[in-house]
């Protein structure tokens, strides 16, 4: 925990930002979990009535979700009617700050859903507790490999069960290529001449593409990133350093700067992650990077585009260059470690992942999230959903990204630096820099990529 503040204080003199997370590198995480009884490594006493009540803070802020989370909670409510679960719900960039400046108070929840890269904070803020019991309970076999390693500490404990995953992919319109007499484009350049086409003959009502700056947000890193990772590369080389001045991270750069010129409406340079989506949602934009969310966004904003949506893979660089899966994001569930009914929290997670119960929560976003537990997608009620039947291609495409993709900053394994990487606006600063006041590429790069550096040395 000293090391939790000292770097939460080492990012506020840095970048005026909390991050809230350390590394105590701490070799007996495996009891973690506080006074007895309070780690998941020590199960629960069996047929125990269940009494207490617990916080749970989640970012599932959209309709359909929230809506599954609260059945569930009521339905495990009345059948443990000694239990009482109060649910919270923040947005992303607001819980990051909620449990953050909430650890020095001891204000955080009982549990909560999380992303992976913040999981790797909480296990350094030693914040959480292991869940390997309960992985083990419901089946760790049942869980994709690569989802529990995202989880997994170095001291071999997991500490996040994953509840779905995502990944990015190249989103666009059929409508609109078919229009211009475009193909769906397979590398870089491509993808710019046909945004540049479209922009030119859409005259400002639509764009090819925006290029995303805002500094309240993490589009900029993870445009970058796209770019970067299309190219064999990484934001974070093997050995923990930052790389904004590698040959490709330049060229990645002054791609996004010309794509920002040329095919972005210029609000972009502010925009955020529902500003972004929202634009396509609409039509307003022809290419955009997201994942599955994307057709129930479309879909509730614009439902006469839902023949014309469909993703492809994300671009490579060179024609040649093998196609690779850029992104994941696994979202866990975790459990706090000054929680008093950890064995509530179990329960309520074991319940949840009842197969009617789970695939209900999966389909309030048909194929925007892909389940976290094998097989679930061979399941009937999955297999008729009318989404999933009319978006399989995207679907397809969408599990080719999966194959290969991490995290951002996870691709050598799960670090803590990627949590300062995308958390701090580095190189959203960096690109508005050379936009807005014509900083010199290579210069901006490299001051961005001395920022990074410094910065990850508070956890190195």
């Amino acid at each position: 925990m000293k090391r939790a503040l000292t770097l939460l204080l080492a990012s506020l003199m840095l970048v005026g930002c909390l991050t809230g997370c350390g590394n105590s590198n701490n070799s007996d995480k495996s009891n973690s979990g506080g006074a007895p009884g309070n780690s998941s490594t020590t199960p629960p006493a069996e047929n125990k009535e269940l009494e207490g009540e617990i916080t749970f803070w989640h970012s599932f802020t959209q309709g359909p979700r929230l809506e599954t989370i609260q059945a569930a909670a009521d339905a495990f409510m009345k059948d443990n009617p000694k239990v009482k679960i109060n649910i919270e719900t923040f947005s992303w960039a607001d819980f990051y700050t909620k449990w953050t400046t909430g650890l020095a108070s001891g204000n955080v929840p009982d549990m909560s859903s999380a992303v992976a890269i913040q999981v790797v904070e909480m296990i350094d803020a030693d914040a959480i507790i292991p869940m390997d019991n309960l992985i083990d309970k419901i089946g760790r076999d049942n869980f994709y490999e690569k989802a529990l390693t995202e989880m997994t500490a170095e001291d071999g404990h997991c500490y996040g069960v994953p509840l779905y995953s995502n990944t990015e992919a190249m989103w666009y319109r059929k409508d609109l290529l078919d229009k211009y007499n475009l193909k769906v484009p397979e590398t870089w350049e491509e993808m710019y001449e046909a945004a540049k086409t479209i922009t030119d003959g859409e005259n400002g009502e639509v764009y090819g593409a925006a290029m995303p700056m805002g500094t309240n947000d993490m589009l900029a890193t993870r445009w970058l990133h796209l770019y970067v990772r299309s190219a064999g590369e990484t934001l974070i080389t093997e050995d923990g350093k930052a790389n904004l001045t590698s040959p490709t991270a330049i060229d990645g750069i002054n791609y996004w700067v010309k794509m920002y010129n040329e095919v972005s409406p210029k609000d972009a340079m502010n925009y955020n992650t529902l500003d972004e989506a929202t634009l396509y949602y609409q039509g307003k934009v022809c290419f955009d990077f997201n994942t599955g969310f994307h057709i129930s966004g479309v879909e509730a904003n614009s439902p006469d585009l839902m023949q014309y949506v469909d993703c492809a893979p994300i671009p490579r660089v060179n024609k040649g260059d093998p196609e690779r899966g850029c992104e994941t994001n696994n979202t866990p569930l975790v459990i706090w470690k000054n929680s008093k009914h950890p064995e509530i929290c179990e329960a309520f997670i074991e319940y949840f992942y009842d197969p009617d119960r789970y695939v209900d929560f999966l389909l309030s976003v048909p194929v925007g999230m892909m389940p976290a537990l094998k097989g679930v997608t061979d399941n009937e009620k999955y297999q008729s959903n009318p989404i999933v039947q009319d978006f399989a291609h995207a679907n397809e495409v969408l599990y080719q990204m999966l194959d290969g993709s991490t995290s951002i900053g996870f691709e050598y394994g799960p670090r803590a630096e990627a949590g300062l990487l995308t958390s701090q606006r580095v190189i959203e600063e960096m690109f508005q820099d050379i936009v807005m006041n014509g900083t010199d590429v290579n210069q901006a790069a490299a001051a961005a990529e001395k920022k990074l550096n410094d910065l990850f040395e508070t956890v190195g």
